[in-house]
């Protein structure tokens, strides 16, 4: 019996959560004595994965899951399953993963916990720290079923390397055409930027920012940064940035290492959204801003004065490195 990992990539790479995922079965695995087995679709190199303790890998390969559907995808990772004979499969927190996650327990009959920070605080029985309440408190779960599925919360955990010896196998798992019935149209996709789904830092911008023709503000301190750029719901519905970039309760999640709001006033659907990033630094000109009660750092001032200095003291200091 091994853990089964469902390792997420992107035009056939292995994206952060995934190097994530394999960071955290290894070290379950070692507390429970198995190895780690990874499922993985259409990756073009799966060797990466043996640099975080994964011992096997299932390759699946087939044109016809070159779009994510949910339905194809769960049947895939319940064949691995079955296959490795798996009793704890583990998933991330990515939007695709939150699809597949009630799929494959339906289907395997498994417990599913979602939102998991840290490892099992016990595996007889079998119990996880899960965040709650928009990430403002934590709960004890405890999964009795015999196969049990986690889902891993983003930078929950972190990435280790664990050198060891990999398998790969080419796996060919039955895909049925009832499987697609939503079909996939076309996709869109942005290029050049860091997405906001694999950052480590997001520099965020609000209404504060007055108007799409200030965003150069956000954009360069980001670069500077390497970190991805979003903004807030008022921001996308005014069209000054596209909804993509929208986070929050209402838009994309964001567990960053640091999240910068520049212009954001604190609304508390957008502080849900982001509760789980580790460092919040907040910029704004109102002392009252709801933001600042959560914040880790606040600066009170003009972000016209403040972002253009900031990011030319960054600029001067990875210059001396």
């Amino acid at each position: 019996m091994s853990i089964l990992i469902y390792a997420e990539s992107a035009e056939g790479k292995f994206r952060k959560v995934a190097l994530e995922l394999a960071s955290y079965a290894k070290k379950v695995a070692e507390s429970i004595g198995t190895t780690v087995t990874a499922v993985s679709i259409n990756t073009v190199d799966v060797s990466e994965l043996s640099k975080y303790g994964v011992n096997k890998v299932l390759k699946v390969k087939s044109d016809k899951l070159d779009s994510f559907s949910a339905k194809a995808y769960a049947d895939v990772i319940k064949q691995a399953a079955q296959k490795e004979n798996a009793k704890l499969i583990l998933l991330s927190s990515t939007t695709d993963s939150i699809y597949l996650s009630s799929l494959v327990a339906v289907s395997l009959e498994a417990g599913f916990a979602s939102n998991v920070v840290g490892l099992p605080i016990s595996t007889s029985p079998f119990q996880v720290r899960r965040n709650s309440f928009s990430n403002k408190a934590f709960n004890i779960t405890e999964i009795a079923t015999e196969i049990k599925i986690l889902g891993l919360a983003k930078n929950a955990y972190g990435i280790f390397e664990s050198e060891t010896s990999i398998t790969e196998e080419d796996f060919n798992p039955t895909i049925e055409e009832n499987d697609f019935r939503i079909k996939v149209e076309s996709v869109e996709k942005v290029t050049g930027k860091v997405s906001i789904a694999d950052a480590d830092i997001v520099v965020a911008g609000g209404r504060g920012l007055k108007g799409p023709e200030n965003w150069g503000l956000i954009e360069d301190l980001a670069y500077v940064l390497g970190a991805a750029t979003a903004c807030s719901k008022p921001v996308s519905d005014l069209d000054w940035r596209p909804h993509s970039e929208h986070v929050g309760q209402t838009g994309k999640p964001v567990a960053a290492s640091l999240y910068i709001a520049i212009g954001i006033s604190g609304a508390i659907q957008h502080i849900a959204g982001i509760n789980s990033s580790k460092v919040k630094l907040v910029i704004n000109t109102d002392p009252e801003a709801p933001f600042f009660k959560v914040a880790d750092y606040g600066v009170v001032g003009d972000a016209f004065d403040i972002v253009p200095r900031l990011t030319e003291k960054i600029k001067a200091f990875k210059a001396q490195q």
